[in-house]
This record gives C-alpha cells, sequence and structure tokens, in this order.
C-alpha cells in the first residue's frame, strides 16, 4: 500500500493528500514532522511530504509524487490532459502559483509565528513579485468552472492549497492578493465545498495543536 509521509498541517503534505483522496487510492498515513536522520531515509532533504510506493521505492516533493501518482496510474482518474500543450498550461499554472504568489507569501510566516510587524521593505519585495504572478494569472484562470476549463486538473488541487499561504500573508501585509485575481475567490469557494477538501481541512486544523507543539520543542520556543 502507498504511505503518505508527513503531517496535517501542512498545505503541500495536503496537495498530495487530495490527490490520493481524488483518484480513490488506497494509502496509509505516517504522521512526520521531519527533522530526525531517520526520515533522510525516506526524503533526502528531510522535507514534507514524501510517498512511499507499493512496490517499496521513496519520493519527495509534492509536485513530484504528484506526477508519480498520475504516472503511476494512469487510468484511476486523470488530472492531467492527453493533450502536451495542454498538460503544460496545467504545470504552467502550478508554477507560477508556487514561485509568484505561494513562496512571495511564505516569507511572512516567521512574522506569523512571532506575532511581529513585518518590515516594510519586506512587504516591498512581496508586493513587486506577487503583482507579477497576480498578472500571470490573471491571463491564463478561465474559471469554467475550473481554473484551467470544465475539467478539475492537478492545478485546481494544487492552487487551492497554494492560497492558504498566500491568504495568510496577505493578511500579514495588509493586501488581499486573493481579491486581485478576477473569480479566484469564487472558485476557492467552489473548491471547498467537497466532501474531500472538507476531510482534508478538518485533518489540518485537529493536527494544528501538534504541529506548534513541535515547532515550540524544536526551536526551544
Amino acid at each position: 500500500m502507498i504511505t503518505l509521509h508527513g503531517f496535517a498541517y501542512s498545505n503541500y503534505y495536503n496537495i498530495v493528500k487530495h490527490v490520493l483522496l481524488h483518484k480513490g487510492l488506497p494509502f496509509e498515513e505516517d504522521l512526520q514532522y521531519g527533522g530526525d536522520d531517520a526520515y533522510l531515509a525516506i526524503s533526502p532533504v528531510g522535507k514534507i511530504p514524501a510517498l512511499t510506493t507499493e512496490d517499496g521505492g521513496h519520493i519527495s516533493e509534492s509536485s513530484v509524487c504528484c506526477d508519480y501518482l498520475e504516472d503511476a496510474y494512469p487510468d484511476v482518474v486523470p488530472l492531467y490532459p492527453t493533450d502536451p500543450l495542454a498538460r503544460a498550461k496545467v504545470r504552467q499554472l502550478m508554477k507560477v502559483s508556487e514561485l509568484y504568489l505561494e513562496l512571495p507569501c511564505r516569507r511572512t510566516i516567521p512574522f506569523v509565528f512571532s506575532n511581529s510587524e513585518v518590515p516594510d521593505s519586506l512587504k516591498q519585495d512581496i508586493r513587486t513579485t506577487a503583482e507579477r504572478g497576480i498578472q500571470a494569472m490573471n491571463a491564463m484562470c478561465q474559471f469554467g468552472p475550473y481554473v484551467l476549463g470544465s475539467e478539475l486538473t492537478m492545478a485546481d488541487i494544487y492552487l487551492r492549497y497554494v492560497l492558504k499561504v498566500v491568504a495568510l500573508g496577505s493578511e500579514r501585509i495588509g493586501w488581499d492578493i486573493i481579491a486581485e485575481i478576477d473569480g479566484l475567490k469564487a472558485w476557492e469557494a467552489m473548491m471547498a465545498d467537497t466532501e474531500i477538501a472538507r476531510r482534508i481541512d478538518a485533518d489540518q486544523q485537529a493536527d494544528g495543536p501538534g504541529f506548534f507543539a513541535h515547532i515550540k520543542q524544536r526551536f526551544g520556543l
């Protein structure tokens, strides 16, 4: 059976979990917060999440895990189009949302944990990068009703969890980035209104105390 290693508070973990649930693939969850040598045997740089495949192989990085599940089970509820260009468009949107929306907003997380003010210089850096992402997303997104048309793709699942970090960063810097992308909030509400999304969100909330206890212990807070 497939094993998903990581913890439910992680949005990247939840991307892979959502794909597994959407495809209906049997899997088990192994709670791992990382940071120890034993986990490095599964995830070479100790990142969350990682997968152990049915034949005992190990892979990490959320996008790699998702692509593996698509390649290994191509006929089980496909999440990529068959056309090469359309497949590339899915990956393009995933990459843009990660590099130009999620990663800049992720820089605010230390200030969330410390409940401190984000410096103005960092706010400006985030805005400069996010503005490029907003422009690109407005050009790429179709919302018909899914982000790239009438069919749900890997881009929808990936974007849903990327936006959780974007929302957190937006709140910290006082700029609603999600509202700057036409149609994104309605799409976000639609994506949240599914059995899978509700299950993952509930699991994420339940894992919050364990995750923050781990952070406090690891960093002596």
